[in-house]
């Protein structure tokens, strides 16, 4: 298993490789690690997407998006397979964000 710091720069090194004409739209999203998850998740998008939003006439707070780095770690071989599950598991939780299903996820691989 990785080290949580190795763990935090594959997770920015993934979120780098997210395209721009999509990163340009995570304004105001913290992405987290945790060590574990509830119910053996990867991932997990708490927030508003952004097909569902209103002006509130103010500030909001973050959304957010957690991965988790223990169950991406058991679940594979390698860190080359790590590498991949972490870029996986984060283009489907940015999906939430832009109010994704995980039923059209599913049908495009990303679930």
């Amino acid at each position: 298993m990785v080290s949580r710091h190795r763990f935090e720069a594959l997770v920015a090194d993934a979120l780098d490789e997210i395209p721009e004409e999509l990163a340009r739209f995570l304004e105001n999203v913290a992405i987290v690690v945790a060590d574990d998850s509830p119910e053996g998740l990867l991932g997990f998008y708490e927030g508003t997407p952004l097909t569902e939003r209103y002006d509130y006439g103010g500030l909001q707070m973050p959304d957010r998006i957690t991965i988790f780095r223990r169950p991406l770690c058991e679940m594979t071989m390698s860190e080359e397979d790590l590498v991949e599950e972490i870029y996986v598991t984060i283009v489907h939780e940015v999906a939430h964000h832009f109010g994704i299903e995980d039923d059209t996820l599913e049908e495009r691989g990303w679930a």
